[in-house]
């Protein structure tokens, strides 16, 4: 990776955390008077029971940041 590419990928990294975290504050505000609570069946065991729209949420964020940090050039070009 160039040198100068640096500032543009610490300005990518920043507005993907600023991004995700302002989301999840509004979900996090917003989901507090939410009656539908479901539980996520995991592998092992299910979970406690949370709001429908928080597991929605959440899950659209973890995507939102998953697929972002795949756009990320962490590997060096050939040139």
């Amino acid at each position: 990776m160039n040198y100068y590419q640096m500032p543009s990928l610490i300005k990518k990294i920043f507005f993907l955390i600023t991004f995700n975290t302002c989301l999840f504050i509004i979900l996090v505000t917003g989901i507090q008077n939410s009656n539908n609570r479901s539980k996520v069946d995991l592998l092992i065991e299910k979970t406690v029971s949370l709001p429908i729209g928080f597991i929605t949420g959440t899950s659209f964020i973890s995507g939102s940041i998953f697929g972002n940090l795949l756009l990320l050039n962490f590997f060096k070009k050939n040139e």
